[in-house]
């Protein structure tokens, strides 16, 4: 029996309903590490003699798929591609498919909880209250000031629309905007340097770059003083050196952050800054953007083998 492999922490802790129709097509479903990221040596075990990869966010590399030599489809549970090697793919004659917009209101959503939290220091007061500490943080309310957006994709134009729901202005850069995305209120595209320079939050809705970080310290530098970070995409979007250098100074009122390189993040002086908001890489973990995005996973992978 021909063999899938999955490996999204969503799906291979507790299993899902939809990976049934693999078993039901008559492939074996195996998972190489339930519950957690496998390792790169852990893949190249799993994938001998697989013919389908219902992949998560961990690194497929050039060698990963080198050693993976009947694999047919790569089925991300997810829009981002940028953990896998995309030219080894095509030279070994792999399909690679995404499930578009499928966590994207979960995503969404965090980034606005992340926004709301940051605002009104509610991670803070909470944790003082547990403590036996009375604490008041002043907080600021976000009618009227300005979110920024890089990005604006599927998960984008959800936040852009529920900010404009709080009567924020919403300002956003895509090198590919849609010009038929018009969500009312205020909203406009705007270039790069004017997010940068306008924003009272920004919020990053894009891949990473190959050649430098997006968010570096000459675009902190033109940052608003007090403005609020979100992070909801990759760790590797922000310099982290010179986002922690502008945490202390307190030009950057808060930062808040849901994906990192390391899952668990091996270095805790990012997450345990007092001016850091860290959750779980939680933004498409509800049990809605799991239900569609499994769904959706498998259905490429099954068409593609078919077509295969």
């Amino acid at each position: 029996m021909k063999t899938v492999i999955v490996t999204p922490r969503s799906l291979s802790a507790e299993g899902h309903p939809a990976l049934r129709r693999i078993d039901a097509a008559g492939y074996a479903v195996t998972f190489p590490a339930p519950g957690r990221r496998p390792t790169e040596e852990e893949l190249i075990a799993a994938l001998d003699g697989c013919v389908g990869y219902l992949a998560g966010v961990e690194t497929i590399s050039r060698r990963l798929i080198a050693a993976a030599g009947g694999l047919k489809v790569i089925s991300r549970n997810g829009v981002g591609v940028d953990n896998i090697d995309l030219e080894a793919a095509a030279e070994h004659g792999i399909t690679v498919a995404r499930a578009v917009g499928a966590n994207a209101r979960g995503v969404a959503e965090l980034a606005v909880g992340h926004m709301l939290a940051a605002a009104r220091g509610i991670p803070a007061g909470d944790a003082a209250l547990k403590s036996g500490t009375w604490q008041r943080e002043r907080g600021i309310e976000l009618r009227d000031r300005t979110l920024g957006l890089m990005g604006c994709g599927c998960v984008g134009q959800i936040v852009a629309r529920l900010a404009g729901a709080l009567d924020m202005r919403v300002c956003a850069y895509d090198p590919f905007p849609r010009q038929d995305f018009r969500p009312g209120g205020r909203f406009s595209f705007n270039s790069f340097d004017e997010v940068i320079a306008v924003s009272d939050v920004i919020s990053l809705h894009c891949p990473p770059r190959s050649d430098r970080h997006v968010i570096g310290a000459g675009e902190i530098a033109r940052m608003k003083t007090g403005v609020i970070l979100i992070n909801t995409a990759r760790e590797g979007l922000v310099d982290t050196p010179a986002l922690i250098d502008a945490l202390n100074a307190g030009t950057i009122r808060s930062y808040c952050i849901d994906a990192f390189e390391s899952e668990p993040p091996r270095e805790r002086t990012l997450v345990s800054h007092p001016r850091v908001i860290a959750t779980a890489h939680i933004g498409g973990f509800t049990r809605e953007s799991v239900d569609l995005a499994a769904e959706t996973a498998v259905d490429n992978l099954l068409g593609a083998l078919a077509r295969e």
